[in-house]
């Protein structure tokens, strides 16, 4: 697999989850299957991996944008009140069974992205099947016709254009493709285009429109490589600029071999960024699997990542990866969730336990908030654009362990805020104490997971939080 540039992604780590989507059939072998040349230098995946190296990119209007994060609250996945909780790397099409996908629907995940061979019309239309009958949503990954457009076509109205499509000819095939699944309940959205270079944002953008215009129920879906610094947010921007889209999501794995990625701070605070100057709901994946200079987590380790991403502001988590991909990849992949013969990893029962005791009630009372602020408090040294923990209107001071702490609010301010404490420390217990500012603060209550409310509203002084390994805590602050 094609190493990540590093003007991108600031990181050593080589993995191109790109590859997995493509390595089953997509590629040359799309094209030839479907009679057509592929050869347009745009399409290299490196070729627009420098941000620095693309100046071009459109200016959207703020007013655009608030319509575009407007219509993201319409959308699946992305409206409504259940935190989206999804996976890559599926079931392979022998065990796409309704038992295989019951147990998905049981570990608390609420959808998934096709793939792990699942690249034609009729395994993604059997998924979409066993999906319907449990609940999943699904996001279609792999399809030949969307697929083509996205990694070797222009959509343009220049016939000069090599390799190109006309807008009404791309928009056929975007039709043809949703008519293949269009009458599965379960059907959420297309996986766009997995980690686009900059080169294809224009394209990525056309075919996001294509799919809004044609069918405005479903989501538009693509997910960025990693990165750091002012050139990656840069690159992000562009992004956001060019292609529109109703989200912005990201994926990066922290868990190395030798210890965590501490730049795994600085690009949630470049998407915290981008998430709140475009109203655009911002999501990542959490590494679940074990890869070259990549440990497999642990349960705690799962937690964190979760608490951190939530603690940024994260309103959509999805799991790199679900099911094993076998040895022939590559990767030195070891024990996911499901092992590559479909046994249950220790890792299951930690994403199960944590899916449904904590991300589903607490997303839900997160997803609709706004990120006020995010701060880490005795963190020393602070990690790469980490914001050291200040007093403020309403805490006064922060002791004890490393934390992080990510204050929220509600759209329309109401006064009342929302207070996540995150363990630092995905290895060890941690013990914080937080001073409240009782001019501001009316009431300090702690959320509750298993009832999905709040439990009293006492007028403290001092919150004292003690975390496990990786956990957080939620407190709903009222106005004095």
């Amino acid at each position: 697999m094609p190493e990540q540039n590093p003007s991108i992604s600031g990181t050593s780590q080589p993995m191109h989850r790109r590859t997995l989507l493509q390595a089953a059939g997509l590629g040359a072998g799309v094209l030839a299957a479907s009679g057509m040349a592929a050869g347009r230098a745009a399409a290299d995946p490196s070729a627009g991996n420098s941000p620095a190296g693309n100046s071009a990119s459109a200016t959207t209007s703020s007013a655009a944008a608030e319509q575009a994060a407007a219509s993201s609250a319409d959308l699946p996945l992305t409206g409504g009140p259940d935190f989206p909780i999804g996976l890559f790397w599926p079931p392979h099409p022998y065990e796409t069974t309704l038992d295989r996908y019951q147990e998905i629907s049981d570990a608390g995940f609420t959808f998934l992205i096709t793939g792990n061979y699942q690249f034609d019309p009729q395994s993604g239309g059997y998924a979409l099947q066993m999906a319907d009958q449990v609940g999943l949503k699904v996001l279609i990954a792999g399809d030949p016709r969307v697929q083509a457009i996205a990694q070797y076509m222009a959509v343009t109205d220049d016939r000069s254009v090599p390799s190109s499509l006309t807008t009404a000819d791309a928009t056929s095939w975007v039709q043809s493709a949703l008519g293949s699944y269009a009458s599965h309940s379960s059907l959420a959205g297309f996986n766009v285009f997995d980690e686009p270079a900059q080169s294809r944002f224009p394209t990525v953008g056309a075919l996001t429109g294509i799919v809004r215009k044609v069918a405005p129920g479903l989501l538009p879906y693509s997910n960025l490589v990693p990165g750091n610094g002012p050139g990656y947010a840069a690159f992000v921007q562009a992004y956001i600029d060019t292609v529109q889209p109703p989200l912005i999501s990201f994926d990066r794995y922290p868990i190395l071999a030798d210890g965590i990625d501490l730049n795994y701070f600085d690009n949630w605070a470049i998407y915290r960024e981008a998430s709140l100057k475009s109203g655009l709901p911002a999501w990542t994946y959490i590494q679940s699997v074990g890869f070259n200079n990549h440990r497999v987590p642990t349960a705690s380790q799962l937690a964190w990542q979760t608490n951190i991403s939530l603690a940024y502001g994260c309103k959509g988590i999805q799991y790199f990866t679900y099911w094993t991909p076998d040895p022939a990849r590559g990767e030195g992949f070891t024990k996911a969730l499901i092992t590559p013969d479909g046994k249950q990893t220790p890792l299951y029962g930690a994403a199960r336990k944590l899916n449904r005791n904590w991300l589903q009630p607490v997303g839900r009372q997160l997803k609709p908030l706004v990120s006020e602020s995010v701060q880490h408090a005795n963190d020393t040294p602070l990690p790469p654009s980490a914001v050291a923990f200040a007093p403020g209107d309403h805490l006064t001071s922060a002791t004890g362990d490393a934390a992080v702490i990510g204050l929220f609010r509600n759209p329309q301010d109401d006064g009342t805020r929302y207070l996540l404490v995150t363990n630092r420390n995905p290895d060890a217990a941690a013990s914080v104490r937080l001073g409240i500012n009782r001019t501001n603060v009316g009431g300090v209550a702690d959320f509750v997971p298993a009832t999905g409310r709040y439990s009293g509203a006492a007028r403290r002084g001092t919150l004292h939080v003690q975390l496990k390994a990786g956990a957080a805590a939620l407190y709903r602050l009222s106005p004095a």
